[in-house]
């Protein structure tokens, strides 16, 4: 078998810079839409969806997004758009298509009325269109040329760059008999003149072609229609899979071209297979089979799509080998083992364990089995997903990544997003902190054509919080001392968790002595005993205090603070008729102005200073009512004589 390949076969260069250009956005992280389908290949474009880029006919609701235009272009009014509603975008026209733009905005701006020959309905059209405010006439044939009524005006002709020059050359000769006056520029792209070249010259020297694309796209169909002029065995394929061996023998002159949306890797698939019947037919010489037996002796065990299961033979550089029982190894490349970077294959899977994979290819051209493992688990965590959606039970999922707007969730390699808003029952600031960490949530929403996962903790959080609510509510009784955390400060008092239920310290119960903030006692993440004055199950309050927790300083008072001791203590604060003092948190005693000084007092201040410390004599004590009397005079004068001896004392050693 003899394959001839085009030269010019697959993405031309229009189509590979938009490709680029989206995939090289993908890895920024940042959300995606593509205006229309980046290109016409249903597998380019379903491959850009698994990885989030969704295709969008309409600019509503991509604030925040970045937009790729695709190779096609797009009219004047869209770029209008973008700007107007401020939305960063991406331009991936090909360079042929602008020109096309600028030749038509000029001309349609100097008065002149524009011709397009094309297909109305081509995306890249329209797009021309647009630059002259869709007021071009359009034509695709002969027949719609000659039916033209042309006004008696100046008019600026372009052409689709993928359309076929002979049958352009055959409209412009028509609309030329028609107006002397139209100005045509011939802008069909040089790459697809030599791509229908090519396509002719091999189709006229073949005994079978190939031309292989996606059906929509149009520069593929016409390939096909020029060579299946010239070829009748004219074979049109998008993929491997619809490649029918029969259809070819051990002898024949295969021509394969393809057009300009094509993956170079189907076109090396198909050409990888079909080299490989060749082989079949070196290892069946001289046994009378059928190709088709020969074929079918080979790939018996194995096909692309299968999940097998496999020995693990080594796990070399991160790249797993395994013995599937076929004439080749298979190989899990690093990215095909997990969605999950952080997993390291050589230490998931040891030589020997056996393991289930996916057939991603049988031969990826160097004669290996190419497999996937995180096809299998995606598999398993897609089936987990949609019966946890369908059952409304929880999945666990670890957190790879933190995006705008929410986390990353890996469930068995199907990616769940979980919005901020769902990640817990109180606002967190930085979701950083969860990247590494497992959760457990409901699947909210499913949409298994797009993809689109999205979990939930909300729900789930406030089920726990009841359970817990109740668990507490059913054993906590007024007297008890239990232990919390302080959850939240107010200047009333501070908030106390107790295992799903918070109960209040008022300000007036956090100390026996006077403060003037609760800060001044506890802070958040504070761990705390506390007793339970009272519990309000209806309205789900439990008040608590903290000074309960030790005795009431006022019991011992009449035991510390003997009358006629002397005492030390700091005045916290003035009176009219004198000064409180404070002889330990939770016990004042009252300095009467008369027994501030052996003299007339106007008022306190002129003697005393809030937070002096000073020395008083107790008078009388009375812990029933709360109440100390003091005198400061009085010790003033029994401590005078002690302190003229020390300081005569002190003059005589000088």
């Amino acid at each position: 078998m003899e394959i001839i390949t085009a030269k010019s076969a697959g993405f031309c260069f229009g189509v590979n810079r938009a490709i680029e250009a989206c995939y090289r956005e993908i890895e920024k992280g940042s959300r995606i839409v593509t205006y229309g389908p980046l290109i016409h290949n249903k597998n380019v474009n379903a491959d850009l969806e698994k990885k989030g880029v969704k295709a969008v006919d309409s600019l509503e609701g991509c604030e925040g997004a970045t937009v790729i235009i695709r190779s096609h272009g797009v009219g004047k009014a869209v770029y209008d758009e973008l700007n107007a509603r401020g939305i960063n975008y991406v331009d991936g026209t090909c360079p042929f298509v602008k020109k096309i733009h600028n030749i038509v905005r000029d001309n349609y701006e100097n008065g002149k009325a524009i011709i397009i020959v094309g297909d109305a309905s081509h995306p890249e059209v329209k797009g021309i269109n647009g630059w002259c405010e869709n007021t071009a006439v359009i034509v695709n044939d002969p027949e719609e040329a000659a039916g033209l009524e042309l006004e008696d005006r100046e008019y600026a002709l372009v052409v689709q760059t993928t359309f076929r020059e002979s049958k352009y050359e055959e409209i412009l000769k028509i609309i030329n008999e028609k107006n002397k006056t139209v100005s045509a520029n011939n802008t069909i792209c040089s790459a697809t003149e030599e791509r229908q070249s090519e396509a002719v010259k091999i189709s006229k020297n073949v005994d079978k072609m190939l031309v292989i694309g996606d059906k929509g796209s149009s520069n593929t169909q016409k390939l096909y229609e020029i060579c299946k002029k010239n070829c009748q065995n004219t074979y049109y394929i998008e993929t491997i899979n619809d490649l029918v061996l029969n259809n070819y023998g051990i002898n024949d002159r295969i021509g394969i071209t393809a057009g300009a949306s094509t993956p170079p890797a189907i076109i090396k698939e198909v050409i990888t297979t079909m080299s490989e019947m060749d082989e079949v037919k070196n290892t069946m010489e001289g046994e009378e089979l059928t190709f088709e037996q020969m074929l079918n002796e080979s790939f018996v065990t194995l096909h692309t799509g299968d999940i097998v299961k496999g020995t693990v033979i080594s796990t070399a550089g991160e790249e797993v080998t395994v013995n599937l029982g076929y004439k080749s190894d298979g190989i899990i490349s690093r990215d095909e083992f997990s969605n999950d970077k952080s997993v390291i294959p050589s230490k998931t899977v040891q030589p020997g364990d056996e393991i289930e994979v996916f057939v991603v290819r049988v031969n990826d051209g160097e004669g290996n089995v190419q497999l996937s493992r995180k096809k299998v688990e995606s598999q398993k965590g897609l089936e987990e997903i949609e019966k946890a959606y369908e059952e409304k039970t929880p999945v666990t999922g670890k957190i790879i990544k933190n995006v705008k707007g929410g986390l990353i969730a890996d469930v068995n390699e199907i990616h769940v997003f979980i919005p901020s808003s769902q990640v817990s029952g109180r606002y967190v600031e930085d979701l950083s902190s969860y990247v590494g960490t497992e959760l457990t949530f409901n699947i909210i929403e499913l949409d298994k054509s797009k993809r689109r996962y999205i979990g939930g903790r909300k729900a789930l959080l406030a089920k726990e919080a009841e359970e817990k609510k109740a668990k507490v509510f059913a054993s906590i009784e007024a007297g008890q001392k239990v232990t919390g955390k302080v959850s939240r400060l107010t200047d009333f008092g501070a908030f106390v968790d107790l295992g799903g239920v918070d109960g209040l310290i008022h300000i007036s119960e956090m100390s026996w002595g006077r403060i003037s903030n609760p800060r001044e006692v506890l802070s958040e993440g504070d761990t705390v005993e506390v007793v339970v004055l009272d519990v309000d199950k209806e309205k789900s309050k439990i008040s608590l205090s903290l000074k309960d927790v030790t005795p009431n300083p006022w019991t011992l008072a009449a035991d510390k603070y003997v009358v006629g001791s002397i005492v030390e203590g700091k005045v916290v604060r003035m009176v009219p008729f004198g000064a409180f003092v404070e002889l330990e948190p939770g016990v004042d005693g009252l300095v009467h102005i008369s027994q501030i000084a052996n003299k007339r007092v106007e008022k306190p201040e002129d003697e005393l200073t809030i937070g002096e410390t000073i020395k008083v004599k107790v008078i009388d004590v009375n812990p029933e009512q709360k109440k100390i009397s003091l005198s400061k005079k009085e010790a003033d004068a029994e401590l005078a004589p002690a302190e003229e001896e020390a300081a005569a004392e002190e003059k005589t050693e000088e």
